[in-house]
């Protein structure tokens, strides 16, 4: 069974940086590709930041230029750099992974950006 475990949220002010990381149970990231999303309140889940087990990333409009995906293989971790935060960045942050067309998730990290 897939478990990941996100870290790294916490409260920001604007402008401020945060580092998220998630950590796989298993080896997985050698054939995984693996992606952030994000919820607000009252809002649907949406993409951030994606990358492929070959290193290819993708980003929503959001986050281009301020936010950097990065993984780990050997650590079976995946990190999100945020810079340049936001109050509309504010949201609960989940990873993903997406094996053989199934999807796993995490259980989410709360990011607050204050104003």
């Amino acid at each position: 069974q897939v478990q990941l475990v996100e870290s790294g949220g916490g409260l920001v002010q604007t402008g401020g940086s945060l580092r998220l990381s998630c950590a796989a149970s298993v080896n997985i990231f050698n054939f995984a590709a693996m992606g952030w999303y994000r919820q607000a309140p009252g809002k649907q889940r949406e993409l951030v930041a994606r990358i492929t087990s070959g290193g290819s990333t993708n980003y929503a409009d959001s986050g281009k230029g301020r936010f950097t995906i990065s993984r780990d293989n050997a650590k079976n971790t995946v990190f999100l750099q945020m810079n340049s935060l936001k109050p509309e960045d504010t949201a609960v942050y989940f990873c993903n992974a997406y094996i053989n067309g199934v999807n796993y998730w995490g259980k989410g990290t709360l990011v607050t950006v204050s104003s």
